[in-house]
């Protein structure tokens, strides 16, 4: 299936990536570029913290390092707002092990 057949199935049927559909098994992303992605998109919908947890440890686990993931945070300010980064980063500043509340030394 190519990438047409894909973004047409998406607009057509708003297929469920949790399911069986074959729309979701052709990954022209790498893992790590998917990771970061997917940390982008939680970002951009103010996602919970347990979330990002799980999102910043599938991007490491994918060779993604710390400063490709607060490019991600520097990235979508532009696109999502200077809050949704704000509220954002001390949870991802946790997950990578920075207390941003802390005073740098």
């Amino acid at each position: 299936m190519d990438h047409r057949d894909v973004l047409r199935r998406l607009a057509i049927s708003g297929a469920d990536p949790g399911g069986d559909d074959p729309v979701f098994a052709v990954a022209a992303l790498d893992a790590k570029t998917l990771a970061l992605v997917k940390l982008a998109a939680l970002i951009a919908m103010g996602g919970a913290g347990p979330s990002y947890d799980e999102a910043a440890d599938a991007a490491i686990s994918a060779g993604a390092t710390v400063a490709e993931i607060v490019d991600v945070l520097v990235g979508v300010l532009v696109v999502v707002g200077q809050p949704r980064v704000v509220a954002a980063a001390p949870q991802v500043g946790m997950v990578l092990g920075y207390d941003t509340d802390q005073s740098p030394e």
